[in-house]
C-alpha cells in the first residue's frame, strides 16, 4: 500500500499580503468603493507630494524639472512592488505614468505649488479617504492599514491583481 502525498507550493509573499488584505474587503460595495477611492488616494497623494518645493541641484542641469519629492515616493513604492511581483511592478509603472501625466497637465493649468493645486489634491484626498471609511463601515471591519502600514501600499496592486486574473496574466 503506497501513500500518495500531495505537495503544494508555498504561497508567495504577495499572495499572503493579498489574502490578509482581502479579509477586510469582502463586501461588494466596499470593493466597489475601493476601485474608485484607492486610485484617487494614490493620485492625490502623488499630486500633493509633487507640489512640495524641490531644491535646485546644479548637476541635473535641464533635468531638474523631472525630479521632485514624489520621485522618491515612487522609487520606494515601485521598488517594493518589484520585490513582490515584477508583473505588478510593471503595471504600476503604467498607472503612475498616467497619473504623473495628469498631474503635469494640472501643473501646466494652475501652476506648481500654489494654493489651487494643493486644494485640488487635498479635496480629492479627503473625499476618497472618507469614501474608504464609509466602505469599511459598510464592510463592518476596520481598514487593514490600521494593523500594518504596508497595507497602504498593497491596495493599488491588490486591484491590479484582479485585472491580471481576469485577463489570465500570472502576476
Amino acid at each position: 500500500m503506497s501513500k500518495q502525498t500531495i505537495t503544494t507550493e508555498p504561497k508567495r509573499p504577495v499572495d499572503v499580503l493579498f489574502d490578509k488584505y482581502a479579509e477586510s474587503h469582502q463586501n461588494p460595495t466596499n470593493k466597489l468603493v475601493h476601485w474608485i477611492c484607492v486610485p484617487l488616494i494614490v493620485f492625490s497623494l502623488l499630486g500633493l507630494i509633487w507640489q512640495i518645493p524641490f531644491p535646485y541641484i546644479g548637476f541635473l542641469g535641464s533635468y531638474n524639472g523631472f525630479f521632485n519629492w514624489a520621485s522618491f515616493l515612487l522609487a520606494f513604492s515601485l521598488y517594493y512592488y518589484f520585490t513582490l511581483s515584477p508583473v505588478l511592478f510593471f503595471l504600476m509603472i503604467w498607472v503612475v505614468g498616467l497619473m504623473s501625466y495628469i498631474i503635469v497637465k494640472i501643473e501646466q493649468a494652475v501652476g506648481l505649488g500654489n494654493g489651487t493645486a494643493y486644494a485640488i489634491y487635498a479635496a480629492i484626498f479627503v473625499a476618497a479617504w472618507i469614501g474608504q471609511f464609509i466602505g469599511h463601515k459598510i464592510e463592518g471591519k476596520k481598514p487593514s492599514f490600521l494593523d500594518d502600514v504596508k497595507f497602504l501600499l498593497i491596495g493599488p496592486i491588490w486591484l491590479l491583481h484582479f485585472i491580471c486574473k481576469k485577463v489570465g496574466i500570472r502576476y
